[in-house]
């Protein structure tokens, strides 16, 4: 007769329940506080004979409360009576782990863990992992040396585990020097999770040839998730030759055949590359080969096709999708949107839009930018701000991008005052500008007479909220001031550049030099010359220079010609 410890039956979920409610009425507080260890836990001895490993495990996860999962896990680890010698399984302590990370108890759990004398590789790889998530690197690194030191190096469960927290945080030199510590160590032999581990990180930072490196000098056999892993690298990268490789050699090694996710990513690589033929090829040999495409895979096929103008055969792809059971989603009808928009039927688009709200669907923030983005080429901004305002009504936040759309063409058709509005009303429209919203506007407003004081007051605004002014600006600056006539304004700005080391452009200085000159300030013309050369970057200095001197000898051109007729013969008189 089996032990109740080696029973696979499911426990009955009244009894999980009934449980789960007794400890609710004890209600076990935190395990440092007193009453914790004083809560007399004889009532739960009603439930001894019922005790199994998927009884306890089904309880713990069932908890809410992790005081409450230890509470009863403690109890369980010695209960009286104990008529069916039950005791705490490999899993069991897996359960109680897990629900204390998650709730961040991580000495709760290391406590129990070193006290039962069960704190292995495997527990500590859970530790950091749990620290991972938190982006806690440091204490992840830590409890990493913790392992080495409680298996002696040995510790396959933990090096895996730190490698794909410092993956996931992009620490890429962290994961070499720890993947480098492990082949020089020896201690430990790398398995197939090692490696994937690695080449995801390297695919991720698009370190495609190290990946490949890795790939190639694996000493166990890939697995599915490693060949996926290195053909999306090289579908990201666009190398869908190499893709190719990777992917005859898995079809060669017969243990691991490709899936839906291969296929997908290979679609989606061709696709992206606008090569929807070759994507289409591929599509009907998974196809022929027994493999369902899913709705990624869908998606991915109507995309390639609207990128190439094909919508009309996106649309019968789409119809064939709803025909293998599969709904289409808003990345669909967002594909559809930009192939629409791709071969100018921007009317169509719009109408498309309206059908997706008609049919129930929710477009999302991508789809509506597509439209936005086609109505500022259409030169309709009225359209496109009322378009924001209805994104804003259904709780979305538009994209930075969809502002900058619609700034660039208010500023064209001089609706100066527009822009400036709107850029003011961002932020309670669910969105921050950025450098190009501020650039755009501060630009053009420069171009503008009389416009310097409105321009003063938006460089502060940008300022305030983080956003430096770079060479481009300064330079719209200067010609700015120059513009308005505020010549001590644009000196001022101009010695603010070439102090912060960025670039005056060759038009710049050009307006710098006219309009001193112009004035008779010839020696301050020289001196800016000067003083750009030996305080920033210029590149073209015999650019520079052939200007200064053509406003110079135009100077001494005008100079010449306004003297009065005679001067030099009434000097000569008088000098004899």
């Amino acid at each position: 007769m089996l032990s109740s410890n080696s029973s696979q039956t499911n426990p009955n979920p009244s009894l999980v329940s009934s449980i789960t409610l007794l400890l609710q009425t004890l209600c076990p507080q935190s395990s440092s506080s007193p009453s914790f260890s004083n809560l007399s836990s004889a009532p739960l001895n009603q439930f001894s004979s019922q005790l199994n490993p998927n009884l306890v495990i089904q309880v713990i996860k069932n908890q809410t409360n992790p005081y409450h999962a230890l509470f009863f896990f403690n109890w369980a680890s010695n209960p009286y009576p104990n008529p069916n010698n039950y005791f705490h399984t490999h899993f069991c302590y897996l359960a109680i782990t897990d629900l204390l990370l998650s709730h961040s108890l991580f000495s709760t759990a290391s406590s129990l863990l070193q006290k039962s004398h069960k704190l292995s590789d495997f527990m500590v790889g859970k530790f950091i992992k749990a620290y991972g998530d938190r982006g806690d690197i440091r204490s992840a690194i830590s409890w990493f040396h913790k392992a080495k030191l409680i298996e002696n190096g040995n510790c396959l469960f933990s090096y895996n585990a730190i490698l794909g927290v410092l993956v996931r945080a992009n620490r890429i030199n962290l994961v070499k020097a720890f993947y480098d510590q492990i082949v020089k160590e020896g201690m430990v032999k790398p398995d197939v999770s090692t490696y994937t581990t690695m080449i995801r990180g390297l695919c991720k930072m698009g370190m495609i040839e190290d990946a490949k490196k890795v790939f190639d000098e694996m000493s166990c056999e890939p697995n599915s998730l490693t060949y996926n892993t290195m053909i999306n690298g090289f579908c990201k990268k666009g190398d869908m030759e190499s893709a190719r490789r990777v992917f005859k050699r898995m079809m060669d090694c017969k243990d691991f055949l490709p899936d839906t996710v291969t296929y997908t990513t290979l679609i989606d690589g061709y696709c992206k590359k606008g090569e929807s033929g070759e994507a289409m090829k591929c599509f009907s040999d998974m196809v022929n080969r027994g493999c369902d495409p899913n709705v990624v895979t869908y998606n991915a096929l109507i995309y390639g096709l609207c990128l190439k103008g094909n919508v009309d055969e996106a649309k019968r792809m789409m119809t064939k999708m709803r025909l293998n059971g599969l709904k289409d989603n808003v990345a669909t009808h967002t594909s559809i949107l930009k192939g629409l928009c791709i071969v100018g039927k921007s009317d169509e688009a719009v109408k498309h839009l309206k059908e997706m709200v008609s049919l129930g669907m929710k477009p999302d923030v991508q789809a509506y930018g597509v439209v936005v983005t086609e109505y500022c080429k259409m030169r309709k901004p009225n359209v496109a701000i009322s378009l924001l305002k209805e994104m804003r009504a259904r709780c979305l936040n538009p994209s930075v991008s969809s502002f900058n759309a619609v700034f660039s063409v208010l500023v064209e058709n001089g609706e100066f005052e527009r822009a400036v509005l709107l850029l003011k009303q961002m932020p309670q429209m669910g969105c921050s500008p950025n450098f190009l919203s501020y650039s755009t506007i501060i630009c053009s407003l420069c171009r503008m007479r009389g416009k310097m004081q409105e321009v003063e007051d938006l460089v502060s605004d940008m300022l305030q909220n983080g956003h430096g002014v770079d060479s481009t600006i300064y330079n719209c600056l200067i010609k700015g001031y120059f513009g308005d006539g505020n010549e001590p304004m644009a000196m001022q700005v101009f010695y603010e550049t070439i102090e912060k080391n960025h670039v005056i452009s060759v038009e710049s200085f050009s307006i710098i030099v006219k309009e001193l000159c112009a004035k008779g300030k010839v020696i301050e013309a020289k001196m800016v010359f000067e003083e750009m050369c030996r305080r920033c970057v210029v590149l073209d200095v015999s650019s520079y220079r052939r200007l200064l001197d053509e406003q110079l000898s135009l100077y001494a051109e005008n100079q010449h010609s306004s003297r009065p007729l005679g001067h030099k013969e009434c000097s000569r008189e008088g000098n004899s």
